[in-house]
Protein backbone atom coordinates (compact mmCIF):
# COMPACT_ATOMS: atom_id res chain seq x y z
CA UNK A 1 0.00 0.00 0.00
CA UNK A 2 2.80 2.44 0.77
CA UNK A 3 4.38 2.04 -3.01
CA UNK A 4 0.82 2.17 -4.38
CA UNK A 5 0.76 5.44 -2.41
CA UNK A 6 4.24 6.60 -4.24
CA UNK A 7 6.30 6.20 -0.65
CA UNK A 8 9.45 5.83 -1.27
CA UNK A 9 13.19 7.26 -1.10
CA UNK A 10 13.34 10.83 0.82
CA UNK A 11 9.59 10.30 2.91
CA UNK A 12 9.52 9.47 6.40
CA UNK A 13 6.80 6.99 7.43
CA UNK A 14 5.14 7.45 11.62
CA UNK A 15 4.97 3.94 13.17
CA UNK A 16 4.60 2.49 16.70
CA UNK A 17 7.68 0.98 18.50
CA UNK A 18 5.10 -0.84 20.54
CA UNK A 19 4.95 -3.65 17.87
CA UNK A 20 6.56 -6.30 16.10
CA UNK A 21 9.51 -5.18 13.72
CA UNK A 22 6.82 -6.03 10.19
CA UNK A 23 5.71 -2.57 10.00
CA UNK A 24 8.92 -1.01 10.36
CA UNK A 25 10.77 -3.33 7.82
CA UNK A 26 7.90 -3.11 5.28
CA UNK A 27 8.64 1.12 5.74
CA UNK A 28 12.50 0.20 4.98
CA UNK A 29 11.68 -2.02 1.88
CA UNK A 30 10.08 1.04 0.48
CA UNK A 31 12.97 2.95 0.27
CA UNK A 32 11.36 5.26 2.72
CA UNK A 33 12.61 6.20 7.04
CA UNK A 34 10.23 4.45 10.00
CA UNK A 35 10.17 7.24 12.62
CA UNK A 36 8.51 6.19 15.42
CA UNK A 37 5.82 7.90 17.79
CA UNK A 38 4.81 6.95 21.75
CA UNK A 39 1.34 4.93 22.44
CA UNK A 40 -1.45 5.78 24.09
CA UNK A 41 -1.15 4.08 27.86
CA UNK A 42 -4.79 2.73 27.40
CA UNK A 43 -5.18 1.65 23.82
CA UNK A 44 -1.67 0.97 23.20
CA UNK A 45 -2.24 2.26 19.23
CA UNK A 46 -0.39 5.30 18.53
CA UNK A 47 -0.87 8.18 20.28
CA UNK A 48 -2.02 11.73 18.75
CA UNK A 49 -0.06 13.77 20.35
CA UNK A 50 3.15 11.78 20.03
CA UNK A 51 2.65 11.49 16.43
CA UNK A 52 1.86 15.07 15.55
CA UNK A 53 5.53 16.30 17.14
CA UNK A 54 7.48 14.03 15.48
CA UNK A 55 5.61 15.17 11.83
CA UNK A 56 8.50 17.05 9.73
CA UNK A 57 8.18 18.41 6.15
CA UNK A 58 9.31 14.85 4.89
CA UNK A 59 6.53 13.01 6.41
CA UNK A 60 4.56 11.12 3.90
CA UNK A 61 2.07 8.53 5.92
CA UNK A 62 1.45 7.09 9.08
CA UNK A 63 0.73 3.54 9.40
CA UNK A 64 -1.70 2.55 12.57
CA UNK A 65 -1.77 -0.39 14.02
CA UNK A 66 -5.07 -1.70 15.88
CA UNK A 67 -3.73 -3.58 19.28
CA UNK A 68 -4.96 -6.43 20.99
CA UNK A 69 -8.65 -5.67 19.36
CA UNK A 70 -8.70 -2.33 20.66
CA UNK A 71 -8.94 0.56 18.15
CA UNK A 72 -7.26 3.40 17.67
CA UNK A 73 -7.83 6.86 17.72
CA UNK A 74 -8.82 7.25 14.40
CA UNK A 75 -10.73 10.11 14.12
CA UNK A 76 -7.95 12.23 15.81
CA UNK A 77 -5.12 10.47 13.23
CA UNK A 78 -6.98 11.24 10.70
CA UNK A 79 -7.67 15.16 11.14
CA UNK A 80 -4.37 15.59 12.10
CA UNK A 81 -3.16 13.22 8.50
CA UNK A 82 -5.55 16.01 7.02
CA UNK A 83 -4.03 19.17 8.09
CA UNK A 84 -0.42 18.08 7.13
CA UNK A 85 -0.80 15.91 3.90
CA UNK A 86 -0.35 12.79 5.16
CA UNK A 87 -2.03 9.06 3.77
CA UNK A 88 -2.79 7.11 6.89
CA UNK A 89 -3.06 3.48 6.43
CA UNK A 90 -4.69 0.94 8.87
CA UNK A 91 -3.41 -2.36 9.83
CA UNK A 92 -6.17 -4.09 11.72
CA UNK A 93 -6.41 -7.04 13.82
CA UNK A 94 -7.49 -10.15 12.23
CA UNK A 95 -11.28 -10.81 12.44
CA UNK A 96 -12.77 -13.62 14.19
CA UNK A 97 -16.27 -15.44 13.84
CA UNK A 98 -18.58 -13.44 16.35
CA UNK A 99 -19.30 -16.71 18.65
CA UNK A 100 -15.62 -16.40 19.18
CA UNK A 101 -15.44 -12.75 19.87
CA UNK A 102 -18.58 -12.77 22.78
CA UNK A 103 -16.60 -15.84 23.96
CA UNK A 104 -13.20 -13.88 24.66
CA UNK A 105 -15.50 -10.79 25.91
CA UNK A 106 -17.27 -12.84 28.32
CA UNK A 107 -13.91 -14.29 29.89
CA UNK A 108 -12.22 -10.85 29.63
CA UNK A 109 -15.74 -9.76 31.75
CA UNK A 110 -15.12 -12.75 33.99
CA UNK A 111 -10.82 -12.14 34.58
CA UNK A 112 -11.83 -8.27 35.27
CA UNK A 113 -14.31 -8.92 38.00
CA UNK A 114 -11.77 -11.17 39.60
CA UNK A 115 -8.36 -10.15 39.49
CA UNK A 116 -6.14 -8.13 42.12
CA UNK A 117 -2.81 -7.61 41.89
CA UNK A 118 -2.60 -6.30 38.22
CA UNK A 119 -4.23 -3.72 36.41
CA UNK A 120 -6.21 -5.18 33.90
CA UNK A 121 -7.75 -3.44 30.71
CA UNK A 122 -10.17 -0.41 30.20
CA UNK A 123 -14.00 -1.63 28.82
CA UNK A 124 -13.78 0.18 25.29
CA UNK A 125 -16.96 -0.28 23.18
CA UNK A 126 -16.08 -2.46 20.29
CA UNK A 127 -13.04 -4.24 22.19
CA UNK A 128 -12.28 -7.96 21.02
CA UNK A 129 -9.79 -8.75 23.05
CA UNK A 130 -7.75 -10.52 20.45
CA UNK A 131 -5.63 -10.57 23.36
CA UNK A 132 -6.36 -9.75 27.36
CA UNK A 133 -3.34 -7.36 28.24
CA UNK A 134 -2.98 -6.94 32.58
CA UNK A 135 -0.35 -4.32 33.63
CA UNK A 136 2.51 -5.87 36.34
CA UNK A 137 3.49 -2.69 37.39
CA UNK A 138 6.83 -2.33 39.75
CA UNK A 139 10.42 -1.37 38.89
CA UNK A 140 11.03 -2.46 35.59
CA UNK A 141 10.97 -5.58 33.85
CA UNK A 142 11.94 -7.91 36.12
CA UNK A 143 8.68 -7.78 38.43
CA UNK A 144 6.28 -8.73 35.23
CA UNK A 145 8.66 -11.21 34.30
CA UNK A 146 9.18 -13.07 37.57
CA UNK A 147 5.29 -12.85 38.29
CA UNK A 148 4.95 -14.55 34.49
CA UNK A 149 7.30 -17.61 35.62
CA UNK A 150 5.11 -17.49 38.05
CA UNK A 151 1.93 -17.71 36.95
CA UNK A 152 3.17 -20.05 34.05
CA UNK A 153 4.91 -22.11 36.72
CA UNK A 154 0.72 -22.57 38.32
CA UNK A 155 -0.18 -24.18 34.69
CA UNK A 156 -1.32 -21.11 33.17
CA UNK A 157 -0.27 -19.97 29.80
CA UNK A 158 0.48 -15.63 29.05
CA UNK A 159 3.39 -14.23 27.56
CA UNK A 160 4.53 -10.98 26.88
CA UNK A 161 3.29 -9.25 23.61
CA UNK A 162 6.04 -6.98 22.83
CA UNK A 163 9.25 -8.49 24.28
CA UNK A 164 11.14 -5.73 22.71
CA UNK A 165 10.25 -2.18 21.24
CA UNK A 166 11.31 -1.81 17.72
CA UNK A 167 12.93 1.21 18.54
CA UNK A 168 15.68 -0.78 20.58
CA UNK A 169 16.31 -3.47 18.19
CA UNK A 170 19.41 -2.67 16.43
CA UNK A 171 18.41 -2.75 12.74
CA UNK A 172 16.18 0.38 13.65
CA UNK A 173 17.90 1.78 17.06
CA UNK A 174 16.59 5.35 17.40
CA UNK A 175 17.77 7.86 19.97
CA UNK A 176 14.07 9.23 21.33
CA UNK A 177 11.84 9.52 24.13
CA UNK A 178 8.89 6.92 23.85
CA UNK A 179 7.79 6.59 27.86
CA UNK A 180 4.87 4.90 27.41
CA UNK A 181 6.56 2.74 25.03
CA UNK A 182 9.03 1.35 27.57
CA UNK A 183 6.63 1.27 30.40
CA UNK A 184 3.99 -0.79 28.47
CA UNK A 185 7.03 -2.83 27.06
CA UNK A 186 8.33 -3.61 30.97
CA UNK A 187 4.27 -4.36 32.64
CA UNK A 188 2.57 -5.83 29.92
CA UNK A 189 1.72 -9.30 30.20
CA UNK A 190 -1.27 -11.48 27.65
CA UNK A 191 -3.54 -13.79 29.83
CA UNK A 192 -5.52 -16.47 28.14
CA UNK A 193 -8.86 -15.28 26.53
CA UNK A 194 -9.40 -18.44 23.61
CA UNK A 195 -13.01 -18.93 23.16
CA UNK A 196 -11.78 -22.52 23.65
CA UNK A 197 -11.18 -22.23 27.25
CA UNK A 198 -13.30 -23.18 29.96
CA UNK A 199 -14.72 -22.05 33.33
CA UNK A 200 -12.03 -24.24 35.39
CA UNK A 201 -9.61 -22.64 33.19
CA UNK A 202 -10.55 -19.49 34.15
CA UNK A 203 -10.86 -20.08 37.95
CA UNK A 204 -7.31 -21.71 37.15
CA UNK A 205 -5.78 -18.18 36.34
CA UNK A 206 -7.65 -16.35 39.05
CA UNK A 207 -5.98 -18.32 41.36
CA UNK A 208 -3.03 -18.64 39.85
CA UNK A 209 -2.43 -14.65 39.64
CA UNK A 210 -4.04 -13.84 43.09
CA UNK A 211 -2.17 -16.25 44.82
CA UNK A 212 0.81 -14.48 44.34
CA UNK A 213 -0.27 -11.13 46.02
CA UNK A 214 0.12 -9.20 43.04
CA UNK A 215 3.46 -7.76 42.53
CA UNK A 216 6.78 -9.65 42.74
CA UNK A 217 9.99 -8.14 43.59
CA UNK A 218 12.71 -8.54 41.18
CA UNK A 219 15.48 -11.09 42.73
CA UNK A 220 18.54 -9.19 43.19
Amino acid sequence: MLKAAGVGSGDEVVVPAFDDVDLATAVSLTGAVPVFADIDPVTYCLDPASVSAVVTPRTAAVVVAHRFGRSADVSRLRALAQRHGLLVLEQHDADAPYDETARRRQWAAYLDARLNGVRTPEEAEGHTYQQYVVRVPGNGRPDRDAFARAVQARGVRCRVPVKTPVHRMPAFRRDVCLPETERAADETLALPVEASLTRRDMQRIVSACNALGGLLQPAF
